[in-house]
Parts: structure tokens; sequence; C-alpha cells
């Protein structure tokens, strides 16, 4: 078991003000994993003291040095790379050979890509007679998911580092010791104290100071609508920048030239990833009505070959989902959806057969659902998939935009020009085109809802910069 006593602030560890410990549990086998310290806002007002305090000398600090300590940064995750593995997925659950890829592969390519970003972005450029400077915006509080967590808390840490921010981290309590092994990376990688700081602990607590304290110049936030409200309220006191990354309920619009196995083959996919705990999950499958037959019997088929069990077993494509209280909401939502009328095609809201222990959840697949049901309104954060169906395109698209979201989406057809063109007309920050790969250096971020601000490139470098202008 991993226990951590102590946080990273001013380029120390640091006892905790408070006394309170919280319990990290593995959710395959429902057994204590971990401890950290449950901060108070005495422990968010120091983290917060040193990052103002280091700020000047960070950002001012050249470019190229910026750069030197991200690589370090970068090779440490690198040798640490099968541990951070090993740990996120008893964490989280993602079978281990996905973790890989996806929970630990892909920071540190968002580290790579940060650090060549800065070669040649243009912090100061010519405008007509004035001179625009691009600067940092100053102390930034990275609130974090547990979804992803070193995903995540990467993808805040690198641009706002490379940007010269000072940064105070609140990682998710449910998978936060990713986050201790990052702190102690940054430590042996030679960042001056203060630029980064760790502090854990709950939202209401720690979350909350940060968001409205004033020497906090920004708050980046990944998680819940619901958070993501309360942290708009709590900023808007001290007019701060607020970057939100939120909930969603994305559509996939099959239209009716596509192929319709490999289109429910993609969704299914884009659902179940990480057992649906996914923010930019595809759950809403909208397919033409003269098809719902086969793409029920396809979605059918499909869901039922990804096998769900021990994430480190070697054999399944799903794991637990990350909490006993995240199943419940799942099953919850399974139930609602049969009580309200939906045809349950497979799954259900029962545990996988022989899976007594872990916080498993069949995948689940709905027909015949209706826009106005709670399964086709709500983000539900697990492995359940409902089919909506349409009778023209203009309803397909009316019914993807039907909802308070707008994170992400995917439109499949035959006529790539067509596809482009219902997608343009999608309330949403991505689409995926016929299973288009996902792209590090492109935008991520959402309409309505689902948040403001972007993520990852130029896009999300930006975001921790201010805009000054000289006129000469």
């Amino acid at each position: 078991m991993r226990d951590y006593q102590k946080f990273y602030i001013d380029g120390r560890w640091v006892e905790p003000r408070g006394r309170e410990m919280i319990e990290v549990v593995n959710p395959a086998s429902e057994q204590l994993m971990a401890r950290i310290p449950a901060g108070v806002g005495a422990d968010a007002e120091a983290a917060i003291g040193a990052a103002r305090h280091a700020f000047d000398g960070w950002a001012a600090t050249p470019v190229a040095q910026r750069q030197a300590l991200l690589e370090k940064l970068r090779r440490g995750l690198n040798e640490r790379a099968e541990e951070l593995a090993e740990v996120i997925t008893d964490e989280v659950g993602m079978p281990l050979k996905m973790t890989q890829r996806v929970q630990v592969g892909l920071p540190i390519a968002v580290l790579e890509s940060t650090i060549k970003l800065l070669d040649d972005f243009p912090f100061e450029e010519t405008i007509g007679n004035s001179l625009v400077l691009r600067e940092a915006v100053g102390v930034v509080a990275c609130i974090t998911p547990w979804n992803y967590p070193l995903h995540q808390i990467v993808a805040k840490l690198a641009p706002a580092l490379a940007a010269g921010c000072t940064t105070i981290l609140k990682p998710s309590e449910v998978a936060p010791c990713n986050a201790f092994i990052l702190a102690e990376l940054i430590d042996a990688a030679g960042f001056p104290p203060g630029v980064f700081n760790l502090v854990s602990g709950t939202g209401p607590v720690v979350g909350e100071v940060l968001a409205a304290h004033p020497e906090v110049d920004m708050v980046s936030f990944t998680g819940s609508t619901r958070a993501g409200k309360r942290v708009s309220e709590l900023a808007a006191a001290t007019v701060k920048r607020v970057a939100l990354e939120l909930g969603g309920k994305s559509a996939a619009v099959v239209l009716d030239d596509a192929d319709l196995a490999t289109a429910i083959k993609g969704t299914l996919n884009a659902c179940f990833l990480n057992s649906g705990q996914t923010c930019s999950a595809h759950t809403r499958l909208l397919v033409p009505e003269s098809r719902y037959d086969e793409a029920a019997r396809l979605a059918t088929e499909g869901a039922r070959a990804f096998t769900v069990g021990d994430p480190k077993g070697g054999q399944a494509k799903l794991g637990p989902l990350v909490s006993a209280a995240q199943r419940e909401r799942v099953r919850e939502h399974i139930a609602k959806g049969i009580a309200e009328g939906a045809e349950l095609l497979c799954g259900g809201a029962e545990a996988p057969e022989g899976l007594a222990t872990g916080y498993y959840v069949q995948p689940t697949v709905f027909g015949r659902v209706t826009p106005s049901m709670t399964i086709a309104r709500e983000e539900i954060f697990g492995p359940v998939l409902s089919i909506l169906t349409y009778r023209n395109e203009e309803e397909a698209i009316r019914i993807a935009n039907d909802s308070p979201y707008g994170l992400a989406g995917a439109v499949w057809s035959a006529d790539g020009e067509r596809a482009q063109r219902v997608a343009r007309r999608l309330r949403t920050g991505q689409v995926d085109i016929n299973g288009g790969r996902f792209n590090l250096l492109a935008p991520f971020g959402g309409y309505k809802q689902s948040g403001h601000g972007r993520e990852f490139g130029s896009f999300g470098l930006e975001e921790f910069l201010e805009i000054k202008s000289l006129q000469l």
C-alpha cells in the first residue's frame, strides 16, 4: 500500500496542517491501496503563497530554460512509465495494456508536443506600429478529474509551465497516487521552488479555496458540469480566468449511406472506452429509422464482444468503474432507461457473471430511445449506449443538437463532403468524421454546458497567456 503523508509546497515535502487522511480504494479488488492527506484551507493558502512568490522569476525565465526542465520531466515520466501504468490501473480500473497506451502514453506525448511547440511559438510579434506580447497569466490552480488522471494533469501543467505560469495542483482524491509520483519527478527535474505545488483533498475544501482566492489568477478545471458551475461561481468574485472542460452527451450520427457495421464498431469503441468513463464518449447512436433493426443487431453483437474482468488479467476489454458510488449511479440510469420504456438489447444493472467483487457493470445497449428519456439527456459515465432513430438528415441534426452539452460527436457517411456538411452544423467542440483519429495538436473543448476554453497544441498554450500591446 502507498502511504503519502506530505504535500509538495515551495519545493519541499511539508506536513499538512490537518490530520485527516483519505483512503484510496482499488476498484477491481475493493481493497485499500493508498492513503493521502486531506488538505485544509491553510494548506491551499500556503501553496498559493508559494506560487505567487515564485511567479515573477519563473515568468522571466528564458523559454529555452523552461523547455529544458520540461524535457527532464518528460524523461522522468518515460523512466517511470511502467510504474505509472500499474498505479493508474489500480486507481481507475482501465485494463493495463490500454492504460499503458492511453493513461501514460498520451500525457508523455502531450508533454513532448508542448516542448516542441516552444521552439517557435510567437510570444512576441509586430502588428503595424504595435508590439504584441503574450505573457503568462499568473498563478494557475489546476483541478483535475479521476478518469484520465495523469493525462488531464499534464494537459494543464505542461502548457501552464511552458507559458511561464506557476501552478497549484489539486488532483482527484479518487485517483491521486499518479500526481504524487509526478511531484517526485518535478522535484527531481529541478524546477524552482514554488513553480509547482501539490495539495490533495476534496473539492468543497481545497478546490473552493483555490477557485475563490484573490491571488489565483486562473482556474483550469476538468470535471462534472455541476462542479464546473460551482468553480465559475466562486471565481466570478475575483474576475479570474476560468477554463472548463465539463460533461458531455455526444451523438454519433450515422447517415443513410454509411457502412453501418463500421460505424457501429467505431461508436461502441468510443462509447465504452475506459468503461464509458470518458467525457467525450459517443453515448447516443443516431441511425435512420429504416435501418434500426440492423443497427440494433450489430450493436448488440458488438457490445457482447466487450469482455469484462480483471484489468491486470490480460484478457478483459473493460475493467470496473472507479468506485461503488459511480457503479450505483450507472445502475440507477440503467434502471431509469428500463422504467421509461427503452428497449434493453443487452446488458443491464446486474453485476457481470462471475464478478461479485469489484465495481463492474455490464456493457449495456438500449434501443428505441427517445430524445426526452433520461438516458438520452444525462451523462451516465458508464458503458451504456442509447440508440435513437431519425427520419431524415434535418431531424438527425436536430436530435444531435438537442442537448445541454456540446463536447464531441461523430458523423459517418460514404460521402466525405456530406459528412463534413453535417458536422459543421453540430453544436459541439469536435466531430470525428468516419472514425477520424485523435489529434494532440488540434483544440479540445466544448460548447454550451460542456465548458469553455481549449486544450492541446497552440490553442492550449494560449489559454495560459495574457495579451499586451505596445504602441510604438
